[in-house]
């Protein structure tokens, strides 16, 4: 979907160019190999200096950000294509190496090394994600759309507009206790106990734990998130004070909405989750005389009532494009269209995190009150990731790319 003439380019300014990010997710899984076995990694070991870690800055000041790879100021000290896809099909034989001295019995599965493949893989999932989100924003003028036909988006119009609304406005919730996280804490790998119990083990990301109980009062939540048209509204009556969502486009003066098959008239994606900013939604959830949720409140609802990818939820790219959402009908249970949810619950430390060693930073780097926690799953989290409850991601509060739409909730 890269063609070759948007290799050096930036789709999105804050982020690396494409280069960077064929590179990166081979040179990671080299590194934390070799963190976890102590071999040697494969070569070119510079890869370790220019694709170890990606960059985050804050969008209100650019200057302050994560410690990160240094990468080349100029297009011809990257290294060319066939170079980086050599490295990363050396690498990937290297884990096939992997697995076949486990399968053989040469090599015992320790719970460290069980964590640095499933870290890997669900790190090169995001990356997946990351990677289409900027990608989309050039669709249509230089991105290539993904293979196979184009969906037949007009008469998929017409399905989703006969979509049926939900039975009430809302629902409530609460009071309750929510149980987030769980219990795997990445210090205790090396514990002899622990060294091989590997099968039934729940893996996660640091900031997943330990699990926690939360109280939750009485809510009100919209049954779906705010919709393309509903935003649209908001935003037309609003005018300069809300910044238009990045996920639409000017096209010929015509508005759009941006999908990775290039931009599709408004009126197809109007009942589409409205992909936009944390700070865009609470402006529009404060005029619906409402706010957006905390985690433990979202938690609440997706438990309750997320169908998750086996009940037809739009994750792992069954279609590469939000829908229109479900829920509210027939006893509730639906989906949300595809789509992560912002929540008001900024992204910071809990009692008893226990901070990653293989991934260092991961969740550290980022507790600086302006990324908030956003819940769900998109149309590309792969269903490993998107199935996960205690799985949480995190975004700038006013940073308009990524695919995280929003519901209302009021208090009740």
């Amino acid at each position: 979907m890269i063609p070759p003439g948007m290799l050096h380019q930036k789709p999105i300014d804050l982020r690396h160019k494409c280069l960077f990010y064929i590179g990166h997710i081979p040179t990671f899984l080299d590194m934390l190999l070799s963190k976890t076995t102590g071999e040697d990694g494969c070569e070119p070991r510079w890869f370790w200096n220019i694709f170890e870690r990606g960059i985050d800055p804050h969008i209100d000041d650019p200057e302050h950000c994560h410690p990160h790879s240094e990468v080349p100021t100029r297009d011809e000290d990257w290294p060319a294509l066939p170079q980086i896809l050599a490295f990363r099909d050396a690498v990937r034989a290297r884990l096939l190496r992997v697995y076949d001295e486990l399968a053989a019995g040469t090599r015992p599965l320790t719970r460290r090394l069980a964590r640095t493949i499933v870290l890997c893989l669900e790190h090169e999932g995001f990356h997946v994600e990351t990677l289409l989100y900027m990608l989309i924003q050039r669709a249509g003028t230089g991105t290539l759309p993904p293979p196979g036909p184009v969906p037949p988006f007009e008469a998929l119009a017409r399905q989703w507009a006969a979509t049926p609304p939900p039975a009430t406005r809302t629902v409530t919730l609460g009071p309750a206790t929510v149980v987030l996280g769980h219990d795997d804490q990445e210090s205790e790998d090396l514990l002899e106990e622990n060294a091989l119990s590997v099968e039934g083990h729940a893996f996660g990301w640091d900031n997943e734990s330990p699990r926690r109980a939360v109280a939750v009062g009485r809510v009100a939540f919209e049954w779906r998130p705010v919709s393309n048209a509903e935003f649209r509204a908001f935003w037309e009556e609003r005018g300069a004070e809300i910044q238009m969502p990045a996920s639409w486009v000017l096209d010929a003066g015509e508005l759009k909405v941006r999908t990775l098959y290039g931009p599709v008239a408004f009126a197809v994606a109007a009942h589409w989750p409205v992909l936009t900013s944390y700070d865009n939604l609470a402006a529009y959830a404060a005029r619906q005389g409402g706010r957006l949720p905390t985690e433990p409140e979202l938690r609440l609802f997706l438990d309750t009532y997320d169908a998750g990818h086996a009940g037809g939820g739009n994750v792992g790219f069954r279609h590469w494009h939000p829908v229109p959402a479900t829920a509210g009908v027939d006893g509730g249970k639906g989906t949300n269209g595809g789509v992560w949810e912002w929540t008001s619950t900024k992204f910071d430390g809990h009692p008893g995190l226990d901070p990653t060693g293989l991934f260092t930073g991961y969740s550290t780097d980022f507790f600086d009150a302006v990324h908030h926690v956003v819940l769900g799953a998109s149309y590309a989290t792969i269903p490993r990731l998107a199935g996960r409850r205690t799985l949480r991601n995190f975004y700038q509060h006013n940073y308009p790319y990524p695919w995280v739409a929003a519901r209302v909730v009021y208090d009740a």
